[in-house]
């Protein structure tokens, strides 16, 4: 079982960035000092290999399987144990069993925060994770658009009907700013991410803004400890830590 703070990005619903957060979160973290594994649990739809450009796969021993480490972080995905970029057509109990595997059958060791990148919405992995991991803590990721906030409040609403603490949200593609201008673009509303927390009664920790993409596709925090994305993520990151600690008090 997990040994640590464990913290599920999750949303209402796909394409808004949820596994990009996770993945810049988790390195951020680590920048900070931190011992952070990094779970993705989006099994039908996985990312974080590709995010990561990680092509090395897990080794195992004695019937246990080493995590792939990677920029100081521990990772484990449903991609690693795939041939190509090849789909996975289960159904329910399958992935429930997945998540066990995951989470029984891999070598972490302590970590202090455990990331878990979950599939969007209310579904199976969503319902076995409220069940498994009781103490779980949870950040909702959303876009300014009245569709994803809407949808995101569902995936609020059933963390708090399982007991599970929602430690903030955050609004990605928050906004548009093109380099060498002062203009600001709000190309999907604005206000988004601080209504959700309003009604979910919780903080909203950070307006992640929209960017040109990297040429090589590293995410942001890999880039320059200046670049502006660099830096919300790991002011976001000490948030999380402070709100977290605060609910341990």
């Amino acid at each position: 079982m997990l040994s640590g703070n464990v913290i599920a990005i999750t949303s209402g619903k796909g394409g808004v960035g949820k596994s990009t957060v996770a993945v810049n979160l988790a390195l951020s973290l680590a920048n900070l000092g931190k011992k952070v594994a990094l779970i993705d649990l989006d099994i039908y739809g996985y990312s974080v290999p590709k995010i990561l450009g990680i092509k090395s796969k897990p080794k195992t021993m004695n019937n246990k399987i080493i995590p792939v480490g990677h920029e100081n972080i521990t990772v484990m995905s449903m991609g690693f144990l795939l041939k190509g970029n090849g789909p996975v057509v289960w159904r329910g109990p399958m992935l429930g069993k997945m998540i066990d595997h995951f989470f029984d059958d891999v070598i972490w060791g302590k970590q202090d925060y455990f990331i878990l990148d979950l599939p969007p919405g209310t579904g199976d992995i969503a319902l076995d994770l409220h069940h498994k991991l009781p103490k779980c803590q949870e950040l909702i990721v959303t876009t300014p658009h009245p569709n994803a906030v809407h949808v995101a409040e569902r995936a609020g609403m059933m963390a708090k009907q399982t007991n599970h603490t929602i430690v903030g949200i955050i609004e990605n593609m928050s906004y548009f700013a093109p380099p060498h201008s002062n203009e600001t673009y709000h190309l999907f509303g604005k206000g988004g991410g601080q209504t959700l927390a309003e009604r979910l009664g919780t903080e909203l920790l950070a307006n992640i803004p929209i960017t040109n993409p990297q040429e090589n596709g590293d995410p942001a925090v890999l880039i320059t400890e200046d670049h502006q994305l660099a830096q919300i993520y790991n002011s976001l990151a000490e948030k999380l830590i402070q709100n977290i600690n605060m609910v341990k008090v």
